[in-house]
């Protein structure tokens, strides 16, 4: 299903937490974080609605696109005071597969503020995030809608306001990218336009989100720096399989393996790519390997054994592939998005040049964000440079009803497995599945985040 949505239809200043860290601000509407529900049930459209296609279709000056509530269960705007760039969902202990509302998400992010000594980590809990879906009458739900609806007056009040809770650490430059260690959420990587990647504990900031301490948390410092790279760079991974391994990638073209339990990189770096390495991936079944993306408009697959060269290298688009995500569930498939707009699927039993599996070219712009769905492996979230997130299903094929759906729509040219269209944000950068909350998508722009579960995730 194909959707528009209506960005600021109207606004719920959250309430906020108390006591941040180091120079962090609270309390008022003044602060540099705000949250939103996108909801107005009183200017709620009724015709049909037609699907707005970014790239395509032209917007008049007294036209907005139109925010449909009922097909999502939850939509949430988060503003912050400078754009980020990266973030990171963070693993908590709530517990997995939590569909009961209202939920809970923790965030990591980091800043691109106008100098550099104004950027900052930030930590974030956003809370009692309700339920946002209504229906307009009895009559036009079904049955199971009906039920839904009686189960969501009881148990959930959609007016509710999120609860905003942040702390912030100061960070030296811009933060190009940011990520969390699987095994231990609270240990965070972070590429510094200065071309140093830090790494941080910022586990007493994530305790003091929930348990406020009586005296004032101390200023976090990184509890180490590299600085062998030669210049800034933005791929950064952690491996999912052995504690404390970090990838890091340059726009030189070098790829550093640090082992922070010894708090030093290997001396040499691994090179091949010609151009800026854009992203990378850890295999979560195979340790010790890794795949890279790059400028140069090759993705190469890496075994730690072997500093003589990639494994495997393929030219896989027809300009920069910028990021690529490894499926957690099915070890031999990988997906790319390029700066041609093309997501590939790719099998890498079979992983050669113009082997891809699957390439979808609908969206208008750079890809600059793909991701596996940890709790569907036929699912992929997508951020692209057109200003849209949009959610593939591998699964689906094309039948009778989504033909005359689309029709109706006016998306006769959307591919089958083109699931959901979220739209509304500006320059998206980043989108991550929730691994606890299945369907939760959280996005981020140059206008803030976005928190949603569409109503058929």
């Amino acid at each position: 299903s194909l959707f528009g949505i209506n960005r600021g239809s109207s606004g719920i200043n959250a309430e906020y937490g108390e006591g941040n860290e180091e120079g962090d601000e609270s309390g008022s509407e003044a602060d540099d974080v705000d949250i939103k529900t996108n909801i107005d049930i009183s200017e709620e459209k009724k015709e049909k609605v037609k699907v707005w296609r970014p790239g395509v279709d032209a917007l008049e000056e007294d036209e907005e696109l139109d925010y449909d509530p009922s097909v999502y269960d939850l939509m949430h705007e988060l503003d912050v005071e400078w754009p980020c760039l990266s973030f990171q969902i963070l693993r908590d202990n709530l517990g997995p597969n939590r569909t009961r509302f209202p939920h809970t998400v923790y965030l990591a992010a980091g800043t691109q503020a106008d100098v550099a000594k104004n950027n900052k980590i930030m930590i974030m809990k956003i809370s009692e995030l309700h339920k946002t879906k209504h229906y307009d009458s009895d009559e036009e739900s079904s049955d199971d809608e009906k039920e839904d609806k009686e189960e969501s007056e009881d148990e959930d009040d959609i007016d509710a306001d999120p609860i905003l809770e942040h702390k912030s650490v100061n960070h030296n430059g811009g933060v190009n990218r940011i990520r969390s260690m699987p095994q231990e959420p609270g240990i965070l990587s972070t590429w510094s336009e200065t071309g140093k990647v830090h790494i941080w504990n910022v586990t007493p900031l994530i305790a003091a989100l929930d348990f406020p301490p009586e005296n004032k948390i101390p200023p976090t410092q990184p509890l180490h720096t590299f600085s062998k790279h030669t210049n800034e760079g933005f791929a950064l991974d952690w491996s999912p399989l052995t504690r404390g391994r970090l990838a890091s990638g340059d726009i030189d073209g070098n790829i550093f393996v640090h082992e922070i339990e010894q708090f030093s990189p290997e001396n040499l770096p691994y090179r091949g790519h010609t151009g800026s390495v854009e992203d990378i991936q850890w295999s979560y079944t195979e340790d010790g390997v890794f795949a890279s993306c790059s400028s140069d408009q090759t993705i190469r697959i890496w075994d730690l054994r072997n500093k003589q060269g990639a494994a495997i290298t393929v030219n896989a688009h027809t300009s920069d592939v910028n990021v690529i995500s490894w499926n957690p569930k099915v070890e031999y498939l990988l997906v790319s998005g390029g700066d041609d707009g093309a997501i590939r699927i790719w099998d890498l039993r079979s992983f050669r040049p113009g082997g891809f599996v699957a390439e979808f070219t609908y969206l208008k712009g750079p890809v600059t964000s793909v991701e596996w769905n940890p709790n569907d492996e036929s699912q992929i979230v997508v951020g692209s440079a057109d200003n849209q997130v949009t959610i593939w299903d591998m699964s689906l094929e094309p039948d009778e009803e989504g033909n005359e759906l689309a029709e109706e729509t006016g998306v006769e040219d959307a591919p089958p497995q083109l699931f959901f269209q979220h739209l509304g944000q500006e320059d998206v950068k980043e989108c991550h599945w929730h691994s606890q909350i299945p369907g939760l998508v959280v996005s981020t722009a140059a206008n803030g985040f976005n928190i949603f579960k569409s109503f058929n995730t």
